[in-house]
């Protein structure tokens, strides 16, 4: 549940009992009608409604009530039961499925052979009806029960398609066999078309198998993501003690032990011990991390040899693996733009093709001669079988779930359908230089001594590790091992550096204006050395004594390995790139030239990026940007696609509608093949949903009757139905196996 306002509420729920994409725009228009809705949106392919609505004037029960209205109901469980009652709800639903399927063609197989071959034997039209009868009325009756509460509120889906096609077969078959005179009065053959009834059903039960079947490995990745959590953790009790507990009991504060080869159950802090860590889930990097004290671990990432504990910090809904498996589901469930025009196309469907068969059933009684009421019936029965709008329906929501599942796979989190279906477009990005470009994290790249004096790296280290300036933290991982020394009269001077007193000597560690101040001498040794940092944009500190500079020190935030790569991937797809940072404009320089950025910016305020990527829109350019920090959040929030660094702040993911959790940038190239392979799959998919439908509805009819006699049979034509969704569906699944 998120809260949008003060009196606004958004809240996902599973819609149970949908059959196409008729009954998505059904349930939707039925939810979006109620007072106090703000807006709603269903998806065939989820099966969600996503709903925001007002606290104050409705409530999930009213909701659901209206929904169950319409034949259709809402699981409004909790969350963390909602998913295990879906679960056992689509394992119920999938069984009953293959049960029915396999019934209804075993028993339509006879119906068939004698339809075909053997329509002249003794008892053929009682035999045949006898096994057609509990393929149509029993195996089919959810067809027609769900027609009959869709005619209720004067609404049409597949279901009404189906059970007028096969009701009017099956009907019009036993009128034929009880009356046969009727016709035979008249000098016609009284035809049964008890195979066409049954082998519809029988067909459209198969599909929708396989379509469900399908659906469930689209939405694979949330599985995986799911089975990534252990369903019980060791708690270590105060006295010291271990206790196997239930994942849902553990709560932040709790010491969690931690054994060679298990996952790691909720976010935390290592506080004794330590091991190498697989985090490939998170970051798409084989190589596993090594976790001491302090160091935080991740719901979800599994041990490797070692054992330690950690203290639980984040849990449940809060964990990292929590959080990236909402917005996985909530990507999956999102619309693209384009899918709202086929929703619309999906809702008057369905009427006009009722209207297209009932016109179709004329035009033969008119101009078909004798046999023009028979083939007029057929004509309209084929019409109204082949025209499910099923693979309309699917043709964008299953090419979104597995393009936001594979991007999930990849450690590329897709907030929503609309920014994967726009980063095909992107001509522009905009980098942001620390975290992005470069590592974000200071490290001591150099250190120059007048005299490699053990005692003065001992006072140098115990200077910094009492600092609170970001560069001391650098200094301090650089003289790891180094043995820290007892010191007197710390004092931190702001802007300059610091200083403190050893053995009645005053030693001081900062910048070139601290040392001038104090009027200490700087040796040609260490100045030249000092010059030459400088013009490669490096920071760089002194330490010195009271007389003399000691050692001087170079730092400097490090370009990312893969950096470089990921910007020439990007010039090569044609893309222009520009680099903003706050950092003064000879480090801006150094950089773009290390990295061959073309454009780039320094000394830039948060807000001015914000109008950096305005202008760039406003050259007609679809702007992406990319950064990790608070400062970015207002650009991302400007950007047509804005993408976050999943080691960066917390704002900067919640406003980005894309996060790379590894911060790698040869992510952002992928991403955007990722998305114009989506979108590729998309039109695709359409286009076949599209053109299956204006070829087969005209055939069908009969178009094709007056140029070589040729009529679609309807049996025929429920196959076509059925496996053009199949068809759709596995287009789209394609996409998981593509570079």
């Amino acid at each position: 549940m998120a809260v949008k306002d003060k009196n606004t509420i958004m809240q996902t729920f599973p819609v149970l009992g949908m059959t196409c994409a008729a009954c998505a725009g059904s349930a939707e228009s039925i939810v979006q009608h109620q007072e106090g809705v703000v807006n709603a949106s269903v998806n065939f392919a989820t099966g969600n409604l996503t709903v925001e609505y007002l606290s104050d004037i409705t409530n999930a029960e009213k909701l659901q009530k209206a929904v169950q209205g319409v034949g259709y109901d809402l699981l409004i469980e909790d969350e963390t039961k909602q998913q295990e009652t879906l679960e056992a709800i689509h394992e119920k639903k999938f069984k009953q499925l293959k049960t029915k399927t396999i019934w209804a063609i075993i028993l339509s197989l006879p119906v068939v052979v004698i339809g075909m071959f053997f329509m002249d034997m003794p008892y053929a039209n009682l035999i045949m009806w006898a096994f057609s009868t509990p393929v149509v009325l029993w195996l089919g009756r959810g067809f027609f029960i769900n027609a009959w509460k869709q005619a209720k509120h004067r609404s049409a889906n597949m279901d009404t398609l189906v059970a007028l096609s096969t009701g009017i077969a099956y009907v019009f078959s036993v009128f034929n066999m009880l009356f046969a005179d009727f016709w035979h009065q008249r000098g016609l053959h009284a035809h049964v078309y008890f195979e066409a009834a049954a082998v519809i059903i029988a067909f459209i039960l198969l599909g929708k198998l396989l379509e469900e079947k399908a659906k469930g490995n689209t939405s694979s990745a949330i599985k995986k993501l799911m089975g990534l959590q252990p369903k019980t953790v060791i708690v270590v009790q105060a006295n010291g003690t271990e206790k196997q507990t239930p994942i849902e009991e553990v709560i932040a504060g709790d010491i969690i032990l931690v054994k060679p080869g298990e996952k790691i159950a909720v976010d935390g802090m290592v506080i004794s011990g330590s091991s190498y860590v697989d985090e490939s889930m998170l970051s798409g990097e084989p190589v596993p991390v090594l976790k001491k004290e302090n160091e935080k671990v991740f719901a979800g990432t599994i041990n490797q040899k070692g054992s330690f504990q950690f203290r639980a910090v984040k849990v449940g809904k809060e964990t990292m693996l929590a959080h990236i498996i909402k917005m996985v589901q909530d990507a999956q469930g999102s619309k693209a733009p384009v899918q709202k025009l086929v929703d619309k196309i999906a809702g008057i469907f369905v009427p006009t093709v009722i209207g297209i068969a009932i016109f179709t059933f004329i035009l033969w009684f008119v101009l078909g001669g004798n046999n023009g009421v028979v083939q007029g019936l057929l004509a309209a029965v084929t019409v109204l079988v082949i025209a499910c709008p099923c693979a309309l329906g699917l043709a964008t929501p299953t090419a979104i779930m597995v393009g936001v599942g594979r991007g999930a796979e990849k450690g590329i989190l897709i907030k929503d359908a609309e920014s994967l279906e726009l980063a095909k477009k992107v001509n522009a990005i905009v980098l942001d230089k620390t975290g992005t470009i470069t590592e974000g994290r200071p490290q001591v790249t150099g250190i120059e001594w007048l005299n490699n004096d053990d005692t003065c790296k001992s006072i140098l280290l115990s200077i910094e590790k009492q600092s609170e300036h970001p560069l001391a933290e650098a200094v301090v991982k650089h003289l790891d091992g180094v043995a820290a020394t007892a010191l007197s009269g710390f004092d931190s001077i702001t802007g300059k550096g610091a200083k403190a007193n050893h053995n009645s000597e005053t030693y001081f560690v900062g910048n070139k204006k601290l040392l001038a101040e104090n009027n200490i001498n700087i040796p040609e040794k260490l100045q030249q050395q000092a010059d030459e940092w400088s013009k490669l944009s490096k920071t760089v500190i002194w330490f010195a004594n009271s007389k003399q500079a000691l050692s001087v020190i170079a730092i400097s935030d490090e370009i990312k390995e893969t950096s470089v790569q990921a910007i020439t991937e990007m010039q090569d797809m044609g893309i222009d790139l520009y680099m903003l940072t706050g950092d003064n404009e000879a480090t801006a320089k150094a950089i773009a030239g290390q990295t061959g950025i073309k454009h780039y910016k320094a000394e830039v305020l948060p807000q001015h990026k914000a109008d950096f990527v305005k202008e760039l829109q406003q050259q007609g350019k679809t702007v992406a940007m990319v950064g990790d920090g608070i400062n970015d959040s207002t650009a991302l929030a400007t950007a047509d696609v804005s993408i976050a660094m999943g080691k960066g702040s917390d704002i900067a993911m919640d406003v980005a509608k894309m996060t790379i959790i590894s911060s790698d940038l040869t992510k952002i190239p992928q991403a955007i093949r990722l998305s114009k392979q989506t979108v590729a799959t998309i039109k695709q998919n359409l286009f076949w949903a599209f053109i299956y439908n204006v070829i087969g509805i005209p055939v069908a009819a009969g178009i094709l009757y007056p140029i070589n006699g040729f009529l679609l049979n309807p049996m025929i034509a429920g196959a076509a139905m059925a496996l053009s969704s199949v068809s759709v569906v596995s287009n789209s699944l394609r996409l998981r196996w593509k570079k």
